[in-house]
């Protein structure tokens, strides 16, 4: 069953059609891709989803709530949560505080500069850095942190509001290869345990065709492809988007990154 269902979804900036009506669905416990070359638009996509960028038309429902028209912080209590392609911590506050921070919020809790995070849900969010493998750098402060562990405190920041729905945009952009795919699993088994639906963009084909269970192209604003990853790896029709007429996912290309 589907928990995310998206319909008719479209938007323009003055002449231009940035999404001309898509439809595609995410279920509880599935991992979608959502793939395609500069301009296709996967940003305005997921800004439209997340109640960034308002859509002219189409519906985005969640369960049995329709997300068009409301703002970021309205689909976040609803039960969306987000990671972005530069990871936003406060760089001063320890991770727990950072998490802490987030439960306040999912809490619904006023913040005041008066009050120190650190009196807040200690528990539960060192509960959330255990589910990220970040429990035993609680109290470092996040502009210590390595890039790779930086991304793993953005995540339990995500999931601090229990998420249906977790969006990622970009989720590995900047990590070394093994950091990539060791997000992506923690993030695989997270969804497997929790049976939490994710839509992420991703630029880097190995991530995509290693942990997606399903993917979704598009090529200037439209969808055109949908499928496992060795039925987009074999279409001709994304070949020749990312590549031009007559070129393919070349095997060996493919063993370096990982995916045959």
């Amino acid at each position: 069953m589907s928990l995310l269902v998206v319909e008719n979804l479209g938007k323009s900036f003055g002449g231009v059609k940035a999404v001309d009506g898509i439809d595609f669905s995410v279920g509880a416990g599935e991992l979608l891709a959502l793939i395609g070359p500069n301009g296709a638009g996967k940003s305005t996509t997921f800004n439209m989803v997340n109640g960034q960028i308002k859509a002219d038309r189409g519906s985005v429902l969640l369960g049995n709530h329709e997300l068009v028209g409301l703002p970021p912080r309205a689909v976040w209590r609803l039960g969306v949560g987000r990671t972005f392609q530069i990871a936003e911590t406060f760089q001063s506050l320890t991770v727990c505080e950072n998490v802490q921070m987030a439960l306040i919020s999912a809490d619904k809790q006023l913040f005041s500069f008066f009050k120190r995070a650190t009196h807040h849900a200690l528990g539960r969010a060192l509960d959330l850095l255990a589910l990220v493998g970040m429990r035993d750098q609680a109290d470092r402060a996040c502009s210590e942190l390595a890039y790779a562990d930086v991304k793993r405190v953005e995540l339990a920041i995500a999931l601090a509001n229990t998420p249906q729905l977790l969006l990622m945009d970009e989720p590995t952009a900047g990590m070394a290869p093994g950091e990539r795919n060791a997000l992506m699993a923690l993030t695989k088994q997270l969804v497997t345990d929790q049976g939490i639906a994710v839509l992420f963009t991703e630029h880097s084909m190995d991530v995509v065709f290693a942990h997606a269970d399903r993917i979704i192209v598009l090529a200037r604003g439209r969808l055109i492809a949908e499928g496992s990853a060795s039925e987009i790896r074999d279409n001709l029709k994304v070949q020749e988007v990312y590549f031009g007429s007559g070129k393919t996912f070349e095997k060996s290309k493919l063993k370096v990154e990982g995916i045959a």
